[in-house]
């Protein structure tokens, strides 16, 4: 066992960390169920008075820091982010950075490094409007717990298996933060491009500009695009087209309505266009969809 792992002499009361060493690594990375995205290291620092950390280089995995008490700073790429209490942050991958806990409010954080094939688009996901930002997040119970099941997994057992339960656990945990608004979307309904979606969705049958969905929401043109692409991938047009067809494919499926009469009922005048739309969204024509899976 103590071959397999370092544990970090006591620096701070109560402080845990383990780092996996090179041989648990290359056993991960040949296991295709865990490889996309696995720990590397992890540890817990409370009270972390006079804790800092540099490099130069920056590091071979992205950094996952969870901050629940005091508050910390990180510099990187000439900016300053100041980490406080229910505040997460990601850093990047081989980039030069140093953060450190404040001298008057020391950090208590949760940490990992993580890695994988699937380890940057993760991290993207974390990204607001491709940039780095701090993101605060209510303190919940069981992410600390999740945190404390990992932790006690790798320090019971290096086996296969339960390096496998063990990853899930990270991913899990560390989604949990990306993902939170999507998770908890009653919490966080006041979203304006949920809200806008809601819209579209009870005006199928209507044409709507790109200036009268932003001005339902009370934003600029120019503010409404971006913020709706941020969160969508796609433009408020191409989103509300997309959603016309889809109950298009429920009135091919479930009703007898003819073209004309599914175009009327999603305020589309052109029969052409909406053919032509529906095969580039669906792959197949309108008539050839109601034949296939009308029953």
């Amino acid at each position: 066992m103590e071959e397999q792992k370092k544990l970090m002499e006591e620096g701070f009361l109560g402080q845990r960390m383990i780092v996996l060493t090179p041989n648990i690594r290359k056993e991960i990375k040949s296991n295709p169920l865990i490889n996309t995205l696995y720990l590397t290291a992890i540890g817990h620092y409370p009270h972390a008075v006079g804790h800092e950390c540099e490099r130069p280089r920056g590091a071979g995995e992205f950094i996952f820091l969870y901050c629940t008490d005091g508050e910390g700073r990180i510099e990187m790429n000439g900016e300053v982010y100041v980490l406080k209490a229910n505040n997460f942050f990601i850093i990047p991958k081989n980039i030069a950075h140093r953060y450190y806990s404040s001298e008057k409010a020391p950090w208590s954080i949760y940490w990992l490094h993580f890695s994988g094939t699937n380890s940057r688009m993760v991290y993207e996901r974390f990204l607001v409007e491709g940039k780095h930002e701090v993101q605060a997040i209510p303190f919940e119970g069981y992410r600390v717990q999740s945190f404390d099941q990992i932790f006690t997994t790798l320090d019971r057992s290096f086996s296969s298996r339960d390096m496998e339960i063990m990853n899930f656990r990270v991913l899990h945990f560390i989604t949990s933060f990306i993902y939170y608004k999507e998770i908890n979307p009653k919490v966080y309904s006041v979203d304006m491009v949920s809200n806008s979606i809601a819209y579209m969705k009870m005006n199928l049958d209507k044409k709507k500009s790109v200036k009268e969905l932003a001005d339902q929401q009370n934003l600029s043109v120019s503010h409404y695009l971006r913020s709706f692409k941020a969160k969508t991938g796609q433009p408020p047009t191409a989103y509300f087209n997309q959603l016309k067809i889809q109950q298009s494919c429920q009135y091919l499926y479930f009703t007898d309505k003819n073209i004309k009469e599914i175009c009327t009922s999603l305020g589309i005048d052109d029969q052409y266009y909406f053919s032509r739309l529906f095969t580039k969204l669906i792959g197949t024509s309108p008539s050839a969809y109601r034949k296939t899976y009308k029953r």
